[in-house]
């Protein structure tokens, strides 16, 4: 077994921004877990991620000790099956499926970007079986609730649930788990369709309703009445209300009050202001266009339900209305009566009447109030991470 384990990036973090532009793809949440949690519970060790210049500060690569190191795809998502057949790859061999590297061992000298391409590897072996992946963003929902149920299972196993208080309706019992110092109170939970999962310290409030599959990760809040459909993620430190389905919310955001948001991926740090509401259907049924950063231009899902996707940092003011297929960068700030574009580049200010830009300045200073509530700084290299996305998207801002 190689010493380190690296999880990287490949051609789909282009197609996954704007969620990547912040973190490596293994660390998109999907399930219960990040896609680089659900290696570690696996692997029972520390994951690394080869990712873009700019980020490899907050996520460093291990130290050059001279040991070879497992590389794995940073989207694919682990199996038994999976891992077994990684367990069986030597040095200078690569785990492909079709024109994708899943998996490959080399020397630690070797090991870069440039170099994780099939014509790098003379003996690949194809695997056999059937691979989860993420590819785009609309993959984060749309695989929630395989991914849920097999998160579920694997922090489960073995383990004994915290009793479920006999104020709540529970349909499924054997279905539910709740972590220590979670408290729900006077809630409908039905896990007959998938599991439920209750984070540590997480708390559903009285009157939520909530049908799995679901997931409330660590120190998030589910408010007064909430209504949950499956499969949904929220979590952690997220304060959530209103009517959520089909959701993955990143952690360290709020969706606090009534509003809807459908088959939408909401990145950390964002706010979604009270009654905002996103559409997730075309009124002609048709299937839903979603900006891509990689083709320049707006493609196809191939999905008749596709809601919301929001980058990091970016906020929403009361009573915002967002078009079907809406795609809103990093740290854009969105307000103002009527529907803005459904392409909202980063650092933007504004909504249907017309966006400026937001600056640098004035973004850093909302979100050192931001963090600061939470006990968090906003530190230098989270500053220059968000200076080059700044940068990097400077081309879509008019």
């Amino acid at each position: 077994m190689a010493k380190h384990i690296i999880l990287f990036d490949d051609y789909r973090r282009d197609q996954l921004l704007p969620l990547t532009y912040t973190r490596p793809v293994s660390h998109i949440r999907v399930g219960i877990l990040t896609i680089v949690e659900k290696w570690e519970k696996y692997f029972n060790q520390t994951c690394y991620s080869l990712t873009q210049d700019y980020l490899s500060t907050k996520f460093p690569m291990p130290h050059n000790d001279g040991s070879d190191c497992l590389l794995i795809n940073g989207g694919v998502l682990p199996t038994k099956t999976l891992i077994n057949r990684i367990l069986e790859l030597k040095t200078g061999e690569a785990l492909i499926k079709g024109q994708t590297i899943v998996a490959a061992i080399l020397p630690h000298s070797d090991i870069g970007l440039s170099n994780l391409n099939l014509s790098s590897f003379n003996t690949k072996f194809e695997f056999d079986g059937e691979i989860t992946e993420i590819t785009q963003p609309w993959d984060i929902f749309r695989l929630n609730g395989i991914a849920l149920e097999a998160d579920w299972k694997l922090i489960t196993k073995g383990r004994k649930s915290q009793a479920i208080s006999a104020t709540n309706k529970v349909i499924n019992p054997e279905n539910i788990f709740i972590e220590e110092g979670a408290t729900i109170e006077c809630a409908v939970l039905n896990a007959k369709n998938g599991p439920i999962y209750i984070g540590t310290n997480a708390e559903v409030m009285e009157g939520s309703l909530i049908r799995g599959p679901f997931a409330l990760c660590n120190d998030s809040t589910l408010k007064l009445g909430a209504k949950i459909y499956g499969p949904t993620t929220i979590g952690p430190h997220c304060k959530v209300g209103g009517e959520v389905n089909n959701c993955v919310v990143f952690g360290y955001s709020n969706k606090a009050h009534d509003g809807f948001i459908g088959n939408s991926v909401i990145g950390e740090w964002c706010n979604i202001g009270a009654d905002t509401n996103t559409s997730n259907l075309k009124n002609n049924y048709a299937n839903v266009k979603l900006w891509s950063y990689l083709k320049q231009g707006f493609v196809d899902t191939g999905l008749q339900f596709c809601g919301l996707i929001m980058g990091d940092h970016s906020k929403c003011g009361i009573n915002t209305m967002f078009n079907t297929g809406t795609v809103v960068g990093v740290s854009a700030n969105i307000f103002g009566d009527g529907f803005p574009r459904n392409f909202i580049p980063s650092f933007s200010w504004g909504g249907a009447q017309g966006f400026s830009i937001y600056t640098t300045k004035k973004a850093f200073e909302t979100t050192s109030i931001v963090l600061g509530r939470r006990g968090l700084e906003l530190n230098q290299i989270e500053k220059d991470i968000l200076s080059n996305i700044f940068d990097q998207t400077a081309k879509y801002r008019h």
